[in-house]
């Protein structure tokens, strides 16, 4: 028989992609720098959850929880500092070697091994991605290089923090991290002037449409999941962010670009599709 919540599962993470496809129109709508734009969608995110939750939340301030909470700051902090430093092709293509990271990590800490299949998706995927953002790659500061490294890496082991908590308290600690992710960008945000109308709007959209409702998504998601499956089915999202900047602000992505993209989501079409299949079996 066909396993629902594994399918629902597998909806929900391409739909968290979309959400946080959302992230690059709307900080290039943001007159502010990156860290004040991360520290202020971190703050929104944090109080629309805590609003949607409300009793329902359990703040344990376990070393599990505190650790999630730590990864996930340490995931956007590190990107936006990378993406200041180098390209930002450089910074998402380097952030996605996440899957790579979580294969061991899984392996270590969940027993969930990579099967063949998942490290010729990785494989693929990354080919895509390398032609997708190929007219961007610069390898000209081995800083910021280094630090969109260590952004996958943060992201891998969010990612299998949750995994590992299961039914537990991954939105407690993804509001920690949010938080912690504010208090680190406080200091951008007070040298900051403030923002008009139409900045102060794209924040809001970031906190809610690009953090907190996909984070509520990927959080009921990753308990059907396996953590390798949660971090390649939403690895679609860089693709789908050149996408809607195309949309809204007109920047035209090339040949190559598109080639990449559509490797990539067929590499991802293939893998969601085996592993519903074989959940079913």
């Amino acid at each position: 028989m066909p396993n629902p919540q594994h399918r629902k599962a597998v909806g929900l993470l391409l739909l968290t992609a979309l959400g946080w496809s959302l992230g690059g129109v709307l900080m290039k709508s943001v007159d502010w720098p990156p860290f004040a734009v991360g520290g202020g969608r971190g703050l929104v995110a944090a109080i629309f959850l805590i609003a949607v939750r409300g009793r329902t939340l359990r703040f344990t301030w376990t070393p599990l929880q505190l650790g999630t909470a730590l990864a996930f700051a340490g995931c956007t902090i590190l990107f936006a500092a990378a993406t200041k430093l180098t390209t930002a092709a450089n910074a998402i293509l380097l952030q996605y070697t996440a899957p790579v990271w979580v294969a061991l990590l899984g392996a270590w800490l969940l027993g969930e091994r990579a099967r063949r299949a998942d490290w010729w998706t990785i494989a693929v995927t990354f080919v895509g991605m390398g032609v997708f953002f190929y007219d961007g790659l610069k390898f000209n500061n081995l800083t910021g290089i280094l630090l969109a490294i260590a952004s996958g890496m943060s992201f891998a082991v969010m990612i299998v923090l949750l995994r590992k908590q299961g039914a537990g308290s991954t939105i407690e600690a993804v509001i920690l991290g949010n938080i912690l992710g504010f208090l680190i960008g406080l200091p951008s945000i007070c040298a900051a002037p403030w923002p008009d109308q139409h900045s102060l709007v794209a924040l809001l959209l970031l906190g809610v449409f690009q953090l907190g409702i996909p984070y509520l998504l990927y959080a009921r998601a990753i308990r059907h999941v396996t953590a390798l499956e949660a971090v390649l089915i939403p690895v679609i999202e860089p693709i789908l962010n050149p996408i809607w900047v195309l949309l809204v602000i007109g920047e035209k992505p090339s040949r190559l670009a598109l080639l990449g993209g559509a490797i990539v989501l067929g590499a991802v079409t293939w893998r969601a599709i085996a592993a519903i299949r074989q959940a079913a079996r």
